[in-house]
């Protein structure tokens, strides 16, 4: 069985040594058009931050350990030009001689990725401006920099690729600007998730030019213009697209594979497109959202190894079935965590489903061990049925093995409620009795079961001010006198029995406070006397002096209210 695969890297890498190690006898030919067969994707940018001082450290892989290790023909600078998929054979060209051959198989695997998206707009073709997708585009930036020492970036993006990057060249000391359409960084979050993610970013230096579309780019003396529609322009040193990708999949396309969203291959869960004996991965390919079974793009390493994995498993006779993708993500955002999967609330009522959340602050560890910092968790679950959504977590250690377990209860098919039931390890050192992925279980089954009713932040500005309702903030004088919401009146929770006859029976009452927990107490102690509570979800910090954004946070300390 002779098996060629277009393209290396992630997906075509991994299918390669599934392969080998499943057939000894196969004959296994990769072409990849870059100088590259195997390298970290996911450590571009910090090479150019100087975090990765070695640029060998990128390469995973050489053609020759390649072979050495697997017997695999791993050819370099060779591009598959055309597919022949009747005639069982590829057109290739040899970029450095300018050779073209066509090659036989008898099983195709096409990996061939996604290409920087290009906005359609004058001034892309600009020599400071640059894109970051392989190592290429890694050390053509890393050598401007270099050579030119530039002061100033703009970065027209802000998911993954672009917070990355902004963080190491702002360590490089450069000035940095994000700019992008979208009011928000990181759609994998909802936009109070993501405020936490703006604090920090404004907080090292970075700039937001958020809500502002890009009209086009000019060269100038000083460096690069970035034109605003309806604003004054940008100026920089240079500029670096990372507004996304899009499926390179024009040789899928000219050889009449069909096509899904976006322009992306269209397989089957075997991997397989819809033309015989060809397989497709990786970021080219559509796929299932795992939670809402919709037709989806999600371009991250973890899949594309995975269905490289599936696809060498069907061609060598082991029926392998992808499942699909739920997403799952994390990124170093300089010195907090931001971490999700599944999907998050804003996806899961577009997509039309009906959902409720649940916000909470809980300690990395116990909080008598040194040491330990606040994360901000938002769990997402469907309401009847309680099944699990999705997750997104911010904070500092212990984000990624809680987004972890997260990920795989969602994956399990787990209730959001059964959350309270995962047995979990604890040390003082690395998490609590109550691990905050249980306490998320807990705070749930008290909805379900009728003792906790919340509600939260989009609500806060809709609450009457008309006396028909009691607002409650629950915090120390000395917070509240820090700041509060207009019309909510202040009774601290150790002192709130002592108070009942100030809160009139007969009205529902709205508890506030700043991590979400003094105020459950005080709903307990309320309903208990025969109130009619509601708790605000996640606690509430009410204004942050560099971003003016409200967002969630824990306690008096991480606000700086305790000074």
């Amino acid at each position: 069985m002779k098996v060629v695969i277009v393209g290396g890297v992630a997906g075509g890498a991994t299918a390669a040594a599934r392969l080998r190690r499943l057939d000894e006898q196969a004959e296994i030919v990769v072409f990849e058009r870059s100088g590259f067969i195997s390298y970290a994707n996911c450590g571009l940018p910090y090479y150019i931050g100087d975090v990765i001082t070695d640029p060998q450290d990128l390469t995973l892989q050489t053609p020759e350990s390649f072979f050495s290790r697997f017997r695999v023909n791993m050819k370099v600078r060779h591009e598959v030009t055309a597919l022949h998929p009747e005639k069982h054979t590829v057109s290739v060209k040899n970029l450095k001689t300018g050779e073209g051959f066509e090659e036989s198989y008898d099983k195709l695997i096409l990996s061939p990725g996604a290409k920087p998206t290009q906005p359609l707009v004058p001034g892309t073709d600009l020599k400071k401006l640059f894109t970051l997708r392989t190592v290429e585009d890694t050390l053509s930036i890393k050598r401007y920099i270099n050579r030119n020492h530039p002061k100033s970036a703009i970065l027209a993006g802000g998911g993954f690729i672009g917070l990355e990057v902004a963080e190491n060249l702002r360590e490089l000391g450069m000035d940095v600007t994000i700019v992008q359409r979208p009011k928000q960084l990181m759609k994998p979050f909802d936009s109070d998730m993501a405020s936490f993610i703006h604090n920090e970013m404004r907080k090292h230096g970075v700039k937001l030019a958020l809500g502002h579309t890009v009209e086009g780019f000019e060269e100038t003396e000083d460096g690069v213009q970035v034109l605003l529609k309806n604003e004054a322009s940008l100026q920089a040193d240079m500029v670096i697209l990372a507004i996304g990708v899009t499926p390179d999949t024009r040789l899928a396309k000219e050889a009449g594979l069909e096509l899904g969203i976006k322009g992306s291959i269209l397989v089957n869960d075997k991997m397989e497109t819809s033309a015989p004996d060809i397989y497709a991965v990786g970021d080219a390919v559509q796929v299932k959202h795992f939670v809402t079974g919709q037709d989806t793009l999600i371009s991250l390493a973890g899949p594309a190894n995975k269905q490289g994995r599936i696809a060498a498993n069907n061609i060598c006779g082991i029926d392998s079935h992808y499942p699909g993708s739920q997403g799952s993500s994390i990124v170093k955002v300089f010195d907090i965590t931001a971490a999700a999967t599944g999907i998050n609330e804003t996806i899961a009522k577009s997509s039309g489903l009906d959902v409720d959340k649940v916000i909470l602050s809980p300690m990395s560890h116990a909080g008598y061990y040194p040491g330990g910092k606040v994360m901000t968790m938002k769990v997402v679950f469907e309401k009847e049925t309680y099944r699990l959504l999705g997750a997104q977590i911010v904070g500092y250690e212990g984000v990624d093995k809680r987004i972890d377990v997260l990920a795989t209860a969602i994956h399990a098919g787990m209730k959001a409620t059964e959350l309270a039931e995962l047995d979990l390890a604890y040390a003082p050192p690395y998490s609590s009795a109550k691990d905050p992925v249980n306490l998320a279980g807990f705070m749930i089954e008290n909805i379900e079961n009728g003792i906790l009713k919340q509600f939260h932040m989009a609500e806060i500005d809709q609450l009457p001010k008309d006396g028909s309702v009691t607002l409650l903030d629950t915090r120390t004088p000395g917070e509240y006198a820090c700041g509060h919401v207009d019309g909510f009146q202040n009774i601290p929770v150790d002192v709130l029995r002592e108070h009942l006859d100030e809160i009139e029976k007969g009205k529902p009452v709205y508890v506030i406070c700043q991590s979400g927990l003094r105020s459950y107490i005080s709903t307990r102690i309320l309903t208990g006397n025969g109130y009619d509570v509601y708790n605000f979800s996640g606690g509430f910090r009410f204004y942050d002096a560099v971003t003016n954004d409200r967002c969630l946070i824990e306690t008096a300390t991480a606000c700086g209210m305790d000074k």
